[in-house]
C-alpha cells in the first residue's frame, strides 16, 4: 500500500504489541522533528551566574546600588554569587562580613533562595543565591 501511494512505511511504536506502523513521507517526518527540536532549543533559558563584589565596610548607598543590581539579575532569571573580599586587618573581623551576608540574605528573601550558604575561602567569603 505504501509503494502504491509513493510513501514510506514507518514503524512508530516498535515496543507495543502489536508494533504500530504508519504510511507517511519519511522526509517530511524528519523535517518536522528537526523543526520541533530547533524550536525547543530556541525557548531554552541559559542560567548565568552573575557576581556581585562587596567589602565588609560597605556604605549604605553603595549597598543599595548593589542590591538594585542584584534584584535586576533575579528578574532576568540569573543566579547571583555575592563575594565579600577581606583585606588586611579586616580578616580579624570576619563576623562583620558574615553579618553583611546575612543582611543580603534577609533583604532578598522574598525574591531569592540561598543555594550555597556563606562560607570563607581564603580571604573571601561567598554565597550563591538563586531566584525563586
Amino acid at each position: 500500500m505504501a509503494d502504491e501511494a509513493g510513501l514510506d512505511l514507518v514503524e512508530i511504536a516498535p515496543n507495543s504489541e502489536p508494533p504500530v506502523c504508519k504510511i507517511l513521507d519519511l522526509g517530511k517526518l524528519k523535517f518536522a522533528n528537526q523543526k520541533k527540536a530547533a524550536e525547543a532549543r530556541k525557548k531554552q533559558k541559559i542560567v548565568e551566574i552573575k557576581e556581585i563584589k562587596m567589602r565588609p565596610n560597605i556604605d549604605t548607598h553603595d549597598y543599595d546600588v548593589k542590591m538594585r543590581a542584584m534584584n535586576r539579575f533575579f528578574e532576568d532569571g540569573d543566579k547571583v554569587k555575592v563575594t565579600l573580599k577581606f583585606r588586611g586587618r579586616e580578616m580579624a573581623h570576619q563576623e562583620l562580613g558574615m553579618k553583611l551576608l546575612l543582611q543580603v540574605k534577609d533583604d532578598t528573601q522574598a525574591i531569592a533562595k540561598v543555594e550555597a550558604e556563606p562560607k570563607l575561602e581564603g580571604r573571601q567569603m561567598m554565597m550563591v543565591l538563586a531566584p525563586r
